[in-house]
């Protein structure tokens, strides 16, 4: 190993390799999304100065905006206490980070009404999946 990647060393990797990613918006500190990162994924995102995740579904690195041209660019990378959680702070290009066509990926709210709790979608579709993702 390079003596470049040692900071990776660093990290509490899972048992699958990989470490939680906690992505916000540099600026507003808005949370925008929950995501994966495996050693590969977080050099390349180093690299790039760009968001790059771990696919679990896939099962492959994906460039957040690949398809949808909604990069993330990297401002800062944090690492938490226990050094098994990482925290980006991006500006989100096009303000769309979730693949629903949000500003973020925590839309929906615990509401209670009535009696009744249940799950609430409380911020907008900006834009219509549709017309952002290939089929």
């Amino acid at each position: 190993m390079s003596t470049k990647t040692l900071w990776l060393n660093h990290i509490k990797w899972d048992d699958h390799g990989l470490v939680p990613v906690i992505v916000q918006q540099a600026g507003t500190n808005d949370v925008l999304m929950f995501a994966w990162m495996n050693r590969d994924a977080l050099a390349r995102t180093v690299e790039l100065g760009q968001a790059v995740y771990w696919s679990r579904s896939r099962k492959k690195l994906w460039h957040k905006g690949e398809e949808s041209g909604h990069f993330q660019q990297v401002h800062e990378i944090r690492l938490d206490c226990d050094e098994d959680v990482l925290l980006l702070k991006v500006t989100q290009v096009g303000d769309l980070a979730c693949h629903t066509g949000r500003h973020s990926c925590f839309f929906q709210q615990l509401l209670t009404q009535d009696e009744q709790t249940d799950w609430l979608a409380v911020d907008p579709v900006l834009k219509n999946p549709d017309d952002i993702y290939k089929k």
